[in-house]
């Protein structure tokens, strides 16, 4: 019966299209990027945009995702209530991608239809994209990287004196590896890098915005999750099994983001 049973979760896992790699292989600590998990007005609307940028839209159980090399967005729409806000005013002030070129991008993407933001100053290696529930998306561009796009980074406004902090947390927790990314700190994980900028500005959790909740694939969710929880992290959902073998979790870091935890069985990774 075990047997039949994972024979027909890996059929509906192909069927899905989740049984194809778009995660980059974890790290040391078995962590790397999963998803973003977006609460959303329209979910055609929003959908319609990633599509453009280039991702693959596809069902995964009960949501529509949208998936790229590193993410996987998820399209949530929630019956009451709709998002808080956008992004901006949350300690996630945007997320980015990353493509060949941008200026080729942007051509082939006003092309079709999607309003883009010129970069600051005007610059030509840079543009935004902001989604009708306020997503920001920054996008930027290395000409020798493998796929036409993929996900790049997470950007995190925090105090200034607490920069250090942040980037030491998700280096001690998550197994980031601590470093700059242009002037700002930064810590990387495979699929992400996780950018840390100062505000003056009061910053709101993730949670209920549009950007709920950012979520990490890890190795053995179960211990991680312990060792989570005998070091203070706060633990908002406690692991969660499921009949797969696999199981999530949520908590969240100390500056209000929102986090998944999931562990997912036969996990195939793609390589940059």
């Amino acid at each position: 019966m075990k047997r039949l049973i994972a024979i027909l979760t890996m059929a509906w896992l192909a069927g899905t299209g989740l049984a194809q790699a778009q995660a980059f292989p974890p790290n040391d600590t078995g962590v790397t990027m999963g998803h973003w998990h977006l609460n959303t007005r329209d979910i055609e609307a929003n959908k319609r945009i990633f599509v453009t940028l280039g991702g693959e839209a596809m069902k995964a159980g009960n949501f529509q995702v949208v998936r790229f090399p590193g993410v996987v967005v998820y399209l949530h729409q929630n019956n009451a209530p709709p998002p808080a806000g956008g992004t901006i005013g949350t300690v996630v002030n945007h997320v980015g991608f990353i493509v060949q070129s941008v200026q080729r991008s942007v051509a082939k993407w006003k092309a079709d239809g999607l309003a883009v933001i010129p970069g600051n100053n005007n610059r030509a290696d840079q543009a935004f994209v902001e989604t009708p529930d306020g997503l920001r998306i920054e996008i930027l561009e290395d000409p020798k990287q493998r796929f036409p796009i993929q996900h790049h980074h997470v950007h995190f406004w925090v105090p200034k004196d607490q920069i250090p902090t942040i980037q030491a947390w998700y280096a001690k927790h998550f197994g980031a590896r601590p470093g700059m990314r242009g002037q700002n700190q930064a810590a990387d994980l495979p699929g992400v890098n996780l950018t840390f900028s100062a505000t003056d500005m009061p910053t709101v959790t993730t949670k209920g915005r549009v950007l709920d909740h950012i979520g990490f694939d890890v190795r053995d969710l179960a211990a991680f999750v312990k060792k989570l929880e005998a070091a203070g992290v706060t633990i908002d959902r406690p692991f969660t099994p499921n009949d797969q073998g696999g199981g999530l979790a949520f908590v969240y870091d100390p500056w209000g983001t929102y986090i998944e935890l999931n562990q997912r069985p036969n996990a195939v990774y793609v390589t940059q």
